[in-house]
């Protein structure tokens, strides 16, 4: 199958040479440009690529604003660019709530050299969501419950839900991070049965593409009461993680803030890992304590949510509970085999209400997964199982 795209930047240049860049896969045919947000949803409308990606600044109509247009008339994934910096990260944020699927950073430099690991990442990302996408059987995107709205301050934007995109699988990813032997993989269970409350030491909540969203959803239901401290592992740039902790912090009722070494865990506090590295959690005396290690370019993800629920493992056997959102590929599926050899507790988000099923899948057929769940009912079960 080959892939379409349609590119949409003000950039001549970059038009130009994202094109050339795709098209040499083979595997992807860019089927259309344009030069502003307008044009873009017009030419999406024509062109219904499987695909689109997308910059903000534009003249006519931003990058948002036309992400949001393209949802509403021909809800297609869209793919973001961002400059890696705090506001590109509160622009690219902005944008995953308007309903994009993924972001890249966008790096004139590194876009124009050839072989360079961003062509590479770039291409196979597209290959990646087109392959998780209803789109490439020409499915339409589902409409989205109505997400949960915790009081928050009046200074806070509105929280809003991305509405699944995918709901076919994405291919396994090498996994990195703490290594068990793996199980015989199984069909997803799909049983409601519900696990008994009791105390948690602490949550772990890993997750990748459309987390951010995903995590809104779950952290902004919970009161500032929750009785137990979470730990937040989301695959994202270092410079990206300190704007989505502040956003978090705002829409939230419980505390949120990125991690630093030497945190103490505590009950209604959640500690976001920092991008580009990784965060492992101590056991002291019964208090939880953080570990920020530098990043291992051997493993694929900084931060990984193999590396963080690991420790977990380890330090608070058989009372943790591990949360597996929605993401590609399946890193947090051997950090969940060593929580359920603890006797720790894993719950992981089902495939309709995921928008690439992914990460949780790979739990879910690892036979891992106690409680399967849609994004709706994570943050009241939290409320309910957690004493």
């Amino acid at each position: 199958m080959t892939v379409s795209v349609l590119v949409v930047d003000d950039s001549g240049f970059f038009r130009k040479r994202l094109t050339e860049i795709l098209n040499e896969s083979g595997r992807i045919k860019v089927v259309g440009t344009a030069t502003n947000g307008r044009e873009g949803v017009e030419m999406a409308e024509k062109l219904r690529p499987d695909i689109i990606t997308m910059d903000y600044e534009m003249p006519v109509m931003n990058g948002i604003a036309a992400v949001k247009e393209i949802m509403a008339r021909c809800p297609t994934p869209v793919l973001m660019f961002s400059s890696l910096t705090y506001e590109g990260a509160r622009v690219t944020l902005d944008a995953l709530e308007a309903g994009a699927v993924d972001f890249l950073p966008k790096n004139f430099e590194d876009i124009a050299k050839d072989g360079s690991d961003l062509q590479r990442i770039l291409r196979q990302r597209i290959l990646d969501v087109a392959r998780s996408s209803p789109r490439a059987g020409r499915g339409v995107r589902a409409a989205a419950p109505a997400p949960v709205r915790p009081s928050t301050p009046a200074s806070a934007p509105p929280l809003r839900e991305s509405r699944p995109i995918t709901r076919r699988p994405s291919p396994a990813e090498p996994v990195s991070g703490p290594v068990s032997t793996p199980a015989p993989e199984s069909p997803p269970r799909t049983s409601r049965r519900r696990t008994a409350p009791r105390r948690y030491s602490v949550v772990g909540i890993g997750t990748s593409t459309g987390g951010p969203i995903a995590l809104q959803k779950v952290l902004g239901a919970l009161p500032a009461s929750f009785p137990a401290p979470l730990v937040l592992v989301q695959h994202m740039p270092g410079s990206f993680t300190p704007a989505f902790a502040d956003r978090l912090n705002k829409l939230c009722r419980i505390e949120v803030r990125q991690a630093v070494d030497g945190d103490l865990l505590r009950p209604g506090l959640a500690l976001l890992a920092p991008g580009g590295k990784q965060m492992m959690i101590e056991n002291r005396g019964g208090q939880g304590r953080v570990r920020i290690l530098p990043g291992d370019d051997r493993l694929n993800y900084k931060p990984s949510v193999d590396v963080t629920f690991g420790s977990l493992a380890r330090s608070f056997p058989g009372t943790t509970l591990g949360v597996i959102l929605t993401g590609m590929g399946s890193d947090g599926r051997e950090g969940c085999r060593m929580m359920k050899q603890s006797g720790s507790v894993v719950w992981s988000q089902d495939e309709q209400s995921s928008v690439i099923y992914g990460m949780p899948m790979a739990v879910a057929r690892a036979g891992l997964s106690d409680e399967i769940l849609s994004l709706d009912e994570v943050g009241p079960r939290l409320i309910e199982g957690v004493q």
